[in-house]
């Protein structure tokens, strides 16, 4: 037996971490953080799912969220095991389960089949194979006590070109055998679907076709560029955007053969790329620029025809998070934060795929238009003194009947389409580290958002907000 004496504080930091890391592995279970809370002003009750003392966070708005049984959550965490990885938690039970290990892995692009238990992401192979735990040091650093573990020191990690796989993980069995603490290696529930071509430089946005059996991705590098149209200037990001600049790709790739094709090219860098989820081969996509886009939603056929706008934006329409709610309609905010944009139409819009009728649903203002006290803005002021709030991100329920939003000031309501009527659901979600993103379970009863409420914002939870049995009853 090695005396602890003997190992000394370095020796013993070096056994803690080989452990967590061996311990950080595929079907790894977590005790339940499950607590149903209710909101303080609503009394609404709060399923929430993590107790915020890990960073926890949902998958995007545009993306499916619950597993095709309707029970498990999947979620990505970047506290629990080393780096970020997915996971999933128990709707019902609480319980947490480890999905996947290792680096490389594109955990912030998770795409939760909606027909069977498949989760599809991105790994980098190369970061993959090449990034080891790295052990302790002893080498102290300014502040640091003599003799404790340090982060390694020495030079620079050579710059790794990517190797992008598409990689499908068997939810079914990963879960199953987690609950009956029998999971196996990771290789035993994943298969690689593609391997994308050596000279892809950018995988970015994923989605899965309704189908199941083609993904979607945004590119750059290789032959981006090579199809645009001919006279089609390259767009360049302008001096008050942080991203955008073209040209960008958006390909197929068979998930069973792994062939990638060409969608099209466009003269601007791709950003959120989703699927609708009802109806094979259509495609939603946007120019994301950090800011105010000139256009920011389009749509296009998965052959690559029909390339178009949706919905075609003036001067001073703010658009933005754009989501597929039904099969033929997108939901997307015309934001109205500021007063330049209240003198348009602005709130929770819906736009038709096939009439291109746009319907906006509600709008709200968190504070009055004549107030210019700065001690009654809201906290999360994105506009400055000229802050009217209102709502920011929204998503729609798949039976046509609900819309909800969550606002600049961190609260997240429910409008009823039928009649119009908007009801607060839950408050005090913060809005950061990061922002609601709420989203609709596919049985159109359960919202999950993600909130900063517990932590003060440090922090985010995860939470399971009903549509209350008054509004469901409702006809």
């Amino acid at each position: 037996m090695v005396s602890v004496k003997r190992l000394g504080i370095a020796g013993i930091a070096a056994i803690l971490f080989a452990s967590t890391w061996t311990s950080a592995q595929v079907g790894r279970r977590f005790p339940s953080e499950k607590a149903i809370i209710p909101d303080p002003v609503t009394g609404v009750a709060m399923n929430v799912l993590t107790n915020g003392k890990q960073s926890d966070a949902k998958i995007y708005q545009t993306h499916p969220q619950w597993t095709s049984d309707g029970k498990w959550i999947i979620f990505r965490t970047a506290g629990r095991v080393p780096g970020s990885q997915a996971f999933a938690v128990n709707e019902e039970s609480g319980d947490i389960v480890q999905l996947t290990e290792g680096s490389g892995n594109a955990s912030n692009g998770l795409n939760v089949a909606r027909k069977s238990m498949r989760l599809f992401f991105i790994r980098n192979d190369a970061v993959a194979k090449t990034e080891t735990p790295p052990p302790p040091t002893t080498t102290p650093s300014a502040g640091t006590p003599t003799g404790a573990a340090t982060a390694p020191s020495g030079p620079p990690k050579p710059k790794i070109d990517p190797v992008y796989q598409i990689i499908e993980l068997d939810l079914a069995r990963l879960l199953a055998d987690a609950l009956a603490d029998a999971a196996k290696p990771a290789r035993e529930y994943e298969r690689i679907c593609a391997t994308l071509p050596a000279d892809v430089r950018d995988a970015g946005s994923l989605a899965i076709d309704a189908n199941e059996k083609v993904a979607y991705i945004s590119i750059a590098g290789s032959d981006v560029g090579k199809h645009l149209p001919t006279g089609v200037e390259v767009w360049k990001k302008q001096y008050d955007m942080r991203m955008g600049t073209g040209p960008g790709g958006l390909r197929a790739v068979d998930l069973q053969t792994g062939e990638m094709r060409v969608v099209i090219d466009t003269a601007f860098k791709i950003g959120h790329v989703q699927t609708n989820p009802f109806v094979p081969g259509e495609i939603v996509y946007c120019h994301e620029t950090g800011g105010d886009a000139p256009q920011r939603m389009y749509t296009v056929k998965g052959d690559g025809s029909g390339n178009r706008p949706l919905f075609v934006e003036g001067p001073d329409d703010w658009v933005t998070h754009e989501a597929v709610v039904t099969p033929d309609e997108v939901m997307f905010n015309l934001i109205g934060h500021q007063a330049r944009l209240r003198k348009r139409p602005t709130g929770i819009a819906v736009v038709n795929l096939r009439t291109d009728a746009v319907n906006i649903l509600g709008q709200i203002e968190e504070r009055s238009p004549e107030d210019t006290n700065a001690a009654n803005l809201p906290s999360q002021n994105a506009a400055g003194r000229d802050n009217y709030g209102g709502y920011w991100h929204c998503n729609g329920s798949p039976d046509g009947r609900w819309a909800v939003g969550d606002t600049f000031q961190g609260n997240v309501w429910l409008i009823d389409r039928k009649n119009g009527g908007m009801s607060l659901l839950s408050t005090d979600h913060k809005m950061k580290p990061d922002h609601c993103h709420p989203t609709f379970s596919a049985d159109s009863k359960r919202i999950l958002i993600q909130s900063g409420h517990f932590t003060d914002g440090k922090r985010l939870s995860l939470i399971v907000l009903p549509v209350p049995d008054a509004a469901l009853a409702k006809k």
